[in-house]
């Protein structure tokens, strides 16, 4: 080949590899949701799921909620309020609550009110009595269910390096007040420790 071929051949080379750009993710596989995956030290989906595992069942199981309700008897009415994000991590809290919530009304023992739908609610009610609605079909204010119980929380963590490894420790502690008298009716908490070792990196 002679030098004028191998230069041709490199400028080549050289030009695929610019309009090629980054790699791309572009085949891949369904994974079970509930597969545990430690890809990173963050905090993942995993201990989310454990999270609202744990206050779903840990609030059902109560005494004081422990007995279903009576038939006709109406279920205690719930609202997931404010989780506060005391770690260092960015962490979708709305996404913690929505798991809290989902969790709760599974076990079939509360009644639900979601805090964001309460918001689209009203706006619908101001559209339905605004006349574009039949007044004689439209709904308004005035019906909705009182909550009984606002449950609030606050996840926090701690980080500890030492040498090749690093531990984090994450608790989430879940308060369930009493809206009528204000006292707490029920508190519980989730640890979750992950203990990871630093390699080195080759290319």
């Amino acid at each position: 080949m002679n030098t004028r071929l191998l230069l041709s051949a490199l400028v080549a080379a050289s030009l695929t590899g610019c309009y090629a750009g980054p790699r791309a993710f572009t085949r891949g596989t369904y994974e079970d949701p509930n597969t545990i995956e430690m890809l990173s030290d963050r905090f993942n989906e995993n201990d989310l799921q454990l999270i609202a595992k744990k206050m779903a069942e840990s609030l059902a199981n109560s005494p004081r909620f422990v007995q279903p309700p009576a038939p006709g008897q109406v279920l205690p009415i719930v609202l997931v309020g404010k989780l506060k994000n005391s770690t260092s991590e960015h962490i979708d809290m709305r996404s913690l609550g929505d798991k809290i919530q989902t969790a709760l009304a599974q076990t079939g023992r509360f009644a639900i009110v979601d805090q964001q739908a309460r918001q689209d609610i009203a706006e619908e009610y101001e559209y339905q009595q605004s006349g574009y609605v039949d007044p004689n079909a439209a709904k308004g204010p005035g019906h909705q269910a009182s909550v009984d119980f606002l449950m609030t929380g606050d996840l926090a963590s701690i980080v500890q390096e030492v040498g090749r490894d690093k531990l984090v420790y994450y608790k989430m502690t879940a308060k369930l007040n009493d809206v009528h008298t204000g006292t707490l009716a029920w508190t519980d908490e989730k640890q979750i420790r992950k203990k990871f070792e630093k390699r080195g990196v080759s290319w």
